[in-house]
Formats: C-alpha cells, sequence, structure tokens
C-alpha cells in the first residue's frame, strides 16, 4: 500500500454542488462521478490535483486544497480508465453491426418538444404520455424499446426553460385530452428534479387523477424506478 503523503488535491463543496456533471468529461483520470445526485472524488490516487476541471464548475464547487491523501498513481489511473471507457466507436457507419444500424424508431409523433406540441394534437387522445428530460435520449441507449414504444412523448428542460410554462401547458394537454397515464424519465442531477415538480403540478391543475410511473437514468446511462 503506498503511503499516504500531503499534497495537492480537489475538493467538492457539497453545498454548491448542483450535480450538473460537466466537472465530470473534464477530469481525464476520472477521479470523479457523480454519486446521489453530487460529484465526488471516488479515488484519492485517481486525482492529480492540478484541478483541469475547476474552471468548468457553473458554481464554483471545486477548490485546490493540502491534505493527507494517497499518493496520484499513474498505473491507477489506466487501469480504471480502461473500465471505463466504452467501446471503440466505428469510423464509418456500415462498420457497425447491422442490428445497430438498422434499430426501428419507437417514435409515433412529430414534434416532441412540449413547447411546440399542440394542446389538442390527436396523438394525446387515449395516450400513455411519455414525459422525458431533454438529457435523457443521451444517456439512456434503450430509451425506445424500454420506454417509448406505444407511448406519445414530450421533451422538455427544467432547467433552461420556464418551469411554469411547462407546467401550465402540460396541465391543459392532461385536461383536454383523455390521457390514460403519465411516466416520467428525468437524469439524477438535482437540477433536472424539477420535471417532477412540473408533472406533479400539471395533474393537479388538471383536475384529474392519473396513474405515474417515475424513473431516474444515472449519468452512467443506468435506469431505475422511483416509488413516491
Amino acid at each position: 500500500m503506498n503511503k499516504r503523503v500531503t499534497r495537492s488535491i480537489v475538493e467538492i463543496k457539497e453545498e454548491l454542488c448542483d450535480g450538473c456533471g460537466q466537472c465530470i468529461s473534464y477530469c481525464a483520470e476520472g477521479a470523479l462521478q457523480i454519486v446521489n445526485g453530487k460529484a465526488r472524488l471516488v479515488n484519492d490516487a485517481y486525482c492529480d490535483g492540478l484541478g483541469a476541471c475547476i474552471g468548468h464548475c457553473p458554481k464554483d464547487a471545486i477548490t485546490i486544497v493540502e491534505r493527507e491523501a494517497d499518493p496520484f498513481d499513474q498505473e491507477a489511473v489506466h487501469a480504471h480508465s480502461k473500465e471505463e471507457t466504452p467501446a471503440t466507436i466505428p469510423e464509418r457507419l456500415e462498420d457497425l453491426p447491422a442490428t445497430r444500424r438498422f434499430q426501428e424508431s419507437a417514435l409515433r409523433h412529430w414534434p416532441v418538444q412540449l413547447r411546440l406540441v399542440s394542446v389538442k394534437a390527436p396523438f394525446f387522445d387515449q395516450a400513455d404520455l411519455l414525459v422525458v428530460a431533454d438529457c435523457v435520449p443521451f444517456a439512456y441507449a434503450d430509451l425506445h424499446s424500454d420506454l417509448l414504444a406505444g407511448r406519445s412523448v414530450v421533451v422538455g428542460c427544467p432547467k433552461f426553460n420556464d418551469a411554469k410554462g411547462y407546467a401550465e401547458k402540460l396541465g391543459e394537454i392532461l385536461q383536454q385530452n383523455d390521457v390514460r397515464s403519465v411516466t416520467l424519465v428525468n437524469m439524477e442531477v438535482p437540477c433536472c428534479f424539477g420535471l417532477g415538480w412540473v408533472v406533479d403540478t400539471a395533474i393537479k391543475g388538471s383536475g384529474k387523477t392519473l396513474p405515474v410511473q417515475r424513473y431516474v437514468v444515472t449519468v452512467k446511462g443506468e435506469l431505475r424506478e422511483v416509488k413516491k
């Protein structure tokens, strides 16, 4: 076991971190991960203490401190990166297996953005409605087969758009159409949980009682059901 030393290393102020995940992609060593909605230093030995992640935190939650820690271990970082690195991306589309090239889309209508859809669009009639955060389709590879198939969908981002406006429009959709159920899917980062408020407020405003299934997608692409 390596002897602990006093050295520079990153520190994350939990009370400032909103779990946006921007720091993760700028840590080449893979020392940071989102855990329970907050950025965490997962292993002292993976952090070189240079702080490449600092300038990419919009909340100034990351600083460099001097403290006792395991020494930086380049070999451990290399082994860790091999575990975390996804499969090589083919240079040409034709190099993809045929099953991946020609997967059928489960999307049944267009548009999908909550701000753009018509309140009385025909695809809302007798619909099982899927309400999805913008980032989910990129993080969860099986969205079409596991969640979208057989459902109508609306998509939005509660962080960058008007959550109150979302709630009002979704409430109108639920009130004016015979929607049978709602499935909510958001990312695990705290800013994304505003979509849950949108759904709850919309249902309350519609005056209806609807069954709601809730799911969270982690930044690693795992789908988890949430019981409320």
